[in-house]
């Protein structure tokens, strides 16, 4: 590893978000950690191991301090903890006492880094820290914590060692180049592959749908003025966010809100009636709403179900470009007209809805995170209560190429190629899976996965 996260030093840092509470803890880790705490606390008999203890730390905070010893504590070095009062001024004061007392500040990710370095956790459960501690829905936590407790790890550990066994078999076929496949036939090589590449398919499907999960998504509102975007706005909110009148044009700028739906984090963001505007402000306001559908993951496009469609509803319906989902709003009132009277059903499914009554609100979430997941019919509830493994971009990126390696080795025995070419392709494979999981990784690509987390953990 490169000068920054050098793990000679005993390093210290806030472990608590910023700000105030009534709580804050102060984590160092390293060899001298033990000897630091008592340093700052002015403690002369040592600590216990696994004991909280009363302490106070000099013209300071009377604090509780426990010793995690080597190897069983989260880095896998002597980790203490400070527990003190969370007011920012007192927690910059203990971490300043052990800086002068010889640790030195923590970069972000070096507590989980050396956890990994020391082989208390691989590169999977690490990232898995970072996405538990960003996690804004119940199932982003789920996902994350199914990674840190070694669900996604033990998977492809099992993959690895079904290729690695297949690996011995062919290299000892190489002591015997005029029997061909010695120690194995074709067709046990190619039903082992063939079984290998299912699981690996499974993981490419899953993590669709975990990188949904895990990062999100944005959903746009939009349709003509007064159609009902921002009363369909508040509804999938769950609070009146968007200002809400009988005038048409009345929302004028784009409006963003976080939500969870069905555990998918989404950013929905109403906008200005797509319209030929009639003053600079609306013109502004339109523009805006456009560049949003451009950035879009989804367009929910709303219509009025009960005003006949116009020349407006129709351009919209011609020109929206993107995955989308029509949204037939005010479908309490009686209706003007018919999906397939208007020729709208040919566009795509047509949902209708009262944003007013609530009506068919639950089907436009559920359609939501399907059309975002390219899954239709299937984010059922049994879906969710088994989330998926993969759910990190650079894993999905792995298991990719480790299924390319494993479809090229399966083609080689196939067409009768000799050991020496499967052993290549399988070689790329099983790279791939350790690159995975860290067992080999290189420095810079270590750096910039823990460059990415918080100080502190």
């Amino acid at each position: 590893m490169g000068a920054t996260f050098s793990t000679a030093d005993t390093i210290v840092a806030v472990a608590t978000p910023h700000g105030r509470g009534g709580l804050g803890v102060v984590r160092l880790s390293g060899t001298e950690a033990v000897a630091i705490a008592a340093h700052v606390t002015g403690r002369t008999v040592p600590f216990e191991p696994r004991h909280a203890t009363v302490a106070t730390v000099r013209d300071v905070d009377q604090v509780v301090v426990t010793w995690f010893a080597a190897p069983q504590s989260y880095t896998g070095e002597d980790v203490v903890e400070i527990s003190g009062h969370g007011s920012p001024w007192l927690l910059q004061a203990v971490v300043d006492l052990a800086c002068h007392a010889g640790a030195r500040l923590a970069q972000p990710g070096e507590f989980t880094l050396r956890a990994y370095l020391n082989n208390r956790i691989d590169l999977v459960q690490a990232e898995a820290v970072a996405d538990l501690v960003e996690a804004v829905t119940p199932l982003q936590a789920r996902v994350a914590l199914d990674q840190l407790e070694g669900t996604l790890s033990s998977a492809v550990q099992k993959i690895d060692a079904q290729l690695f066994d297949l690996v011995a078999k062919l290299e000892a076929s190489l002591d015997f180049p005029d029997e061909g496949f010695h120690f194995i036939t074709r067709e046990n090589a190619t039903a082992d592959l063939t079984r290998v590449r299912g699981e690996l398919e499974r993981f490419v499907k899953d993590g669709r749908r975990g990188r949904l999960i895990r990062e999100g998504r944005m959903v746009v509102i939009a349709g003509r003025p007064n159609v009902g975007k921002s009363s369909l706005f508040n509804a999938l909110v769950g609070t009146n966010r968007a200002i809400v009148t009988p005038l048409a044009g009345t929302t004028r700028d784009v409006l963003t809100e976080r939500l969870d739906v069905c555990g998918v984090p989404i950013t929905l963001v109403d906008t200005a009636g797509l319209r030929e505007a009639l003053d600079v402000i609306e013109e502004e306001g339109v523009r805006r709403a456009e560049r949003a559908q451009e950035a879009a993951a989804l367009t929910l496009l709303v219509l009025d179900r009960s005003q006949s469609l116009s020349r407006d509803d129709a351009r919209l319906l011609e020109t929206a470009q993107g995955p989308r989902l029509v949204i037939a709003n005010k479908a309490d009132l009686p209706a003007q007209w018919s999906c397939e009277d208007a020729g709208v059903c040919a566009t795509g499914p047509v949902l209708a809805v009262s944003a007013t009554s609530g009506d068919g609100l639950e089907e436009i979430r559920l359609a939501i995170v399907e059309t975002l997941s390219g899954e239709p019919g299937s984010w059922d509830r049994a879906e969710r209560l088994d989330p998926p493994m993969v759910s990190n971009q650079r894993h999905l990126q792995q298991v990719e190429m480790a299924l390319g390696a494993v479809d090229r080795s399966l083609e080689a025995v196939e067409r009768g190629a000799t050991e020496e070419l499967v052993l290549a392709e399988l070689g790329d494979a099983r790279e791939a899976l350790e690159a995975l999981t860290g067992r080999r990784t290189p420095d810079q690509l270590l750096e910039h996965i823990f460059s990415t987390f918080c100080v502190g953990k």
